[in-house]
């Protein structure tokens, strides 16, 4: 990068940072009211939207043209999407159990904990992990076939993502279904095919902060975070532990992968276990 592509980075990592602390403040006070904190949910795929529009138009003058609009614009259909599911998905139902069990754990004031270790610790992993959107629009370009590779993760990622949670909206608002373990499509590839498509998505986002070392340098701890947090933190790991008393739930985790796609085995669709109460 030259010394003014990097002053206009360092002036648009302070506004990005206002940018998602802003719409997090503004889904806990839509949040507080209706004592509904897995809105906070929503607001993390419209935070990453906001930051790659306020980074496109600070970066409109020091940036490759073509590059800014693509980077923007996968970052926007990914965090758009997601956002719109799962407004979809929560509507008409209470809080997430992950947020009360987490909240259940308050020394004090419920809210004030909330907003500390829920929605201002969001804002700053958002931050963080746009890394690569912010800084690919003030870089260079990496090479066409970087460029491809880029395009063609965060594709297939948003597209494990999409088609994952249709087949389990498909599958779940079957009332022969009700009780059982979604192990179909995707989901007898992977446990977790939403998570696998978010970790697609924010490699290929970094590949395209990769047209210099600095930037490949300084945005290599975005996909490191968001792998780690999908795996072992808040992804996974607390979903399997919401699931794991589910009828048939421990067969269908010895047979199918826990993230990365594979071949299953099949020994659950012999297992009484597996087909759920009956």
């Amino acid at each position: 990068m030259t010394e003014s592509a990097w002053y206009g980075l360092g002036v648009n990592l302070a506004a990005t940072a206002a940018t998602s602390l802003a719409v997090l403040l503004v889904a806990v006070a839509v949040a507080l009211p209706k004592n509904l904190h897995r809105l906070v949910d929503v607001a993390w795929g419209l935070a990453f939207t906001a930051v790659a529009v306020v980074t496109c138009l600070l970066s409109s003058e020091r940036g490759d043209p073509t590059q800014r609009l693509l980077v923007t614009a996968a970052t926007a259909l990914w965090g758009l999407r997601l956002a719109a599911h799962l407004a979809w998905r929560g509507r008409g139902h209470g809080e997430d159990p992950r947020y009360e069990r987490l909240l259940a754990k308050a020394p004090g004031s419920r809210n004030l904990y909330a907003l500390r270790t829920v929605y201002l610790l969001q804002a700053a992993l958002i931050w963080l992990v746009s890394l690569p959107v912010q800084a690919a629009q003030y870089a260079k370009a990496p090479a066409p076939h970087v460029t491809f590779l880029a395009l063609s993760m965060w594709a297939a990622g948003v597209a494990f993502e999409a088609v994952g949670d249709f087949q389990l909206a498909r599958f779940t608002a079957d009332p022969a279904n009700h009780g059982k373990i979604m192990d179909r499509g995707l989901w007898g590839l992977t446990r977790h095919p939403n998570y696998f498509g978010d970790f697609l998505v924010w490699w290929g986002l970094y590949l395209t902060a990769c047209g210099t070392w600095q930037g490949a340098a300084l945005c290599l701890v975005s996909p490191l975070l968001m792998t780690f947090l999908l795996t072992k933190g808040s992804g996974k790991r607390l979903l399997e532990a919401h699931m794991a008393e589910r009828p048939g739930y421990a067969v269908y985790v010895a047979d199918v992968s826990g993230f990365v796609p594979l071949p299953a085995c099949r020994r659950r669709a012999e297992t009484p276990e597996a087909r759920g109460p009956s």
